[in-house]
């Protein structure tokens, strides 16, 4: 029996992807690289604003083709769209056979059999066996499954050289724009001895870097054991070897403390970068959020995380047009990054997300002045992006091997084709502790004679500036 599983949406998803993959392995499914050679297709769905939502229904609708096109004998819908309109998948699609909560893909493999089994019983191929349903397996948002969800492991499908962990569910937060609470549940910290034995366990395949996530990173341990314990997990996962880089992503600003700072300075392993998701810089627009800082407090974390660790790299994302943005709103936020010049930056136009707080609120900001107000910050973003990059040249970086490159992987007008001018240089691509995967800048290295490996780490001088990435050469 093959499996083909889609994983869309956050890195957080992916997690909950690899472990259903271990599952499925384990249970003896093989993996189809191919929708339309796999006999179970699962696409674990993302629904966090409406783009999110656009590409989940549409991949559902690509793949539910293969239910009379192919072999397939079930098509299963995972993760928060499952979670958000488990009724609506089943009847607006009637392709897919199953739906499986945000916390309960435990019991992906079984359901899987099932459905094969079905399908070979009644001799029908794809059809579903009851038209007026389809399987649903949902459970409480408030339980915590850890042990049974990780008891089978990972299949890491991100290059194997660096790897997400997960060390929490859910979130207690409540901002008014966001649905994530209702998908995921509160707060459920991961217990710190289950997360280390997890990170010893991708050492030993030769995970190199932990990508710490979680809806909030900040507060973990808060639930399990009355305080925050970040900065304790950090000194635990620092002791294992084998990793060499460790990092945060989700830190709400107003969380951060000084002892995860004093962490962040004074663990080697500990990449001086922090993502830090403020949302907006107004005060109004802070408060109708429900986010529990101000622009002043804002403003002195960024200043004491600088202070302490002068070459520390800074992300951030932030909301245009939520509901009553001023055009003063929109100019406190403007001068905001401008004066901040943070590292890297996401700007997101807010999304009107039915049973959110925010989605009912009077003075909804037009779609246009949404998109336009991104458009300049992500402009102004660029500028400051683009002058860091140029002051980098010199500098000297770790850079963390992800693959070797060929001159055809970039189009004739792109001006990385002049990497490959000598025609004797092997090129490579990796990252330095200031861009973490898919979301931040590379490093290209020029490495002239000397084979690299993915998943090793080089030392490299910048050369030269490439809009947002770097070009170096080896030391």
């Amino acid at each position: 029996m093959k499996i083909h599983l889609i994983s869309l949406g956050c890195d957080k998803n992916l997690v909950d992807s690899e472990k259903m993959l271990a599952r499925l392995f384990k249970s003896g499914f093989e993996y189809s690289e191919l929708p339309e050679d796999a006999d179970i297709i699962i696409v674990n769905s993302c629904a966090f604003i409406g783009d999110a939502k656009e590409e989940s229904i549409n991949t559902i609708l690509e793949m539910a083709s293969y239910k009379e096109e192919g072999i397939c004998k079930g098509l299963i819908v995972t993760g928060c769209l499952a979670e958000r309109y488990r009724d609506e998948v089943l009847t607006e699609i009637p392709e897919v056979d199953a739906v499986i909560g945000t916390n309960a893909y435990q019991d992906i493999e079984k359901i899987a059999r099932r459905l094969c089994e079905d399908a070979e019983a009644c001799g029908k191929g794809a059809e579903k066996e009851n038209k007026k349903g389809g399987i649903k397996d949902f459970k409480d948002l408030s339980e915590i499954h850890f042990r049974e969800q990780s008891e089978c492991g990972r299949i890491v499908t991100t290059g194997g050289w660096y790897a997400y962990l997960k060390i929490a569910e859910g979130c207690n937060k409540r901002c008014t724009y966001c649905i994530i609470p209702y998908l995921r549940g509160p707060q459920r910290s991961v217990p710190m001895e289950e997360l280390c034995e997890e990170a010893r366990e991708l050492a030993d395949t030769g995970v190199r870097e932990l990508i710490l996530v979680a809806q909030e990173t900040t507060v973990y341990g808060t639930d399990l054991y009355g305080k925050k314990m970040l900065p304790e997990l950090l000194r635990r996962l620092s002791e294992i070897e084998g990793i060499k880089w460790i990092r945060l992503l989700y830190c709400y600003p107003e969380e951060i403390t000084d002892e995860l700072i004093e962490a962040i300075k004074d663990l080697p392993k500990v990449c001086h970068y922090l993502d830090i998701p403020i949302q907006h810089a107004s005060d109004n627009i802070l408060k109708n959020m429900a986010r529990k800082t101000t622009e002043e407090e804002i403003r002195e974390r960024i200043e004491s995380l600088r202070r302490s660790v002068p070459d520390i790299a800074l992300r951030t994302t932030m909301i245009t047009g939520f509901p009553g943005e001023t055009d003063e709103d929109f100019e406190i936020l403007y001068s905001f990054v401008d004066d901040m010049e943070f590292d890297r930056l996401g700007v997101f136009p807010y999304s009107r997300e039915e049973g959110t707080k925010a989605a009912s609120f009077d003075d909804q900001v037009p779609e246009e002045v949404k998109e336009k107000r991104r458009d300049e910050l992500m402009l102004l973003q660029q500028s400051i992006a683009f002058e860091k990059a140029e002051e980098r040249v010199g500098e000297i970086f770790e850079v963390l091997i992800e693959g070797r490159l060929t001159e055809d992987a970039f189009p004739e007008d792109d001006p990385l084709r002049e990497l490959f001018s000598s025609g004797n240089d092997n090129i490579y691509i990796g990252r330095t502790y200031m861009d973490a995967p898919s979301v931040d800048g590379y490093f290209f290295v020029r490495a002239g004679k000397r084979e690299l490996l993915s998943g090793d780490f080089v030392t490299a001088r910048v050369t030269k500036a490439q809009g947002y990435d770097l070009v170096g050469e080896l030391v």
